[in-house]
């Protein structure tokens, strides 16, 4: 069992508005590319942006997911967001309710071709 694979991942991203904030946390629950996603209440951002400062309302999102997902994750935010350029941002979780951490494996998982699941 490789720890790197079943290590739990909290992914950051920011949408638009509240809509595009859910179709996204809707779909990638769907695909099981995430155990859970929180929608959190909107935000200001500042930032530069090809040389102009910019100040934006976004709705962040808290993805939970594992390592072993990520890829497939992110290319499915890259592929569903409005943005030019999103914010997507991988924070691995050191410790949690281990309970927790193995719902959030057993909800991401994908069984493969062979029919022999991964396990973590």
């Amino acid at each position: 069992m490789s720890q790197t694979r079943c290590q739990t991942l909290v992914v950051l991203t920011n949408l638009p508005d509240e809509a595009s904030a859910y179709a996204m946390a809707s779909s990638l629950v769907n695909e099981r590319l995430a155990a859970c996603i929180n929608i959190l209440a909107p935000c200001r951002s500042v930032y530069r942006w090809q040389g102009e400062i910019e100040s934006t309302q976004e709705v962040p999102l808290l993805i939970k997911t594992t390592a072993e997902r990520y890829g497939a994750l992110e290319a499915a935010i890259r592929a569903r967001h409005p943005y030019e350029l999103p914010e997507i941002v991988a924070v691995p979780i050191a410790l949690g309710l281990p309970e927790y951490l193995a719902w959030v494996a057993a909800e991401t998982l994908v069984e493969p071709a062979d029919g022999n699941p991964s396990t973590c």
